[in-house]
């Protein structure tokens, strides 16, 4: 989770995440939305990956990236836990 929440602080990933949550994508693709180089592009890519927040599979020469909502799920159900603790902890 703490990976997770490290690779989140980045606007950029951030954006990368809110793109694959349309459709899969390769890093070409992705870089072509942002104003930085590609090896960046490819740098966000791999911690995102290493966050478990994005998989990414082979096809022919390129490597297709989506988003894994299993692990998006989990941090943000994690999120809303600590809201609803908060909230029941508050008096009426």
């Amino acid at each position: 989770m703490n990976e997770a929440f490290k690779a989140l602080s980045d606007p950029t990933r951030r954006e990368i995440l809110q793109l694959l949550r349309e459709k899969s994508m390769n890093a070409g693709d992705i870089a072509d939305h942002f104003h930085i180089s590609k090896p960046s592009i490819s740098h966000h890519l791999n911690l995102l990956k290493q966050a478990g927040l994005v998989l990414d599979e082979r096809q022919g020469q390129h490597i297709m990236y989506t988003l894994h909502t299993t692990v998006v799920e989990d941090v943000i159900g994690w999120m809303f836990n600590i809201l609803n603790k908060k909230d029941q902890e508050e008096p009426s």
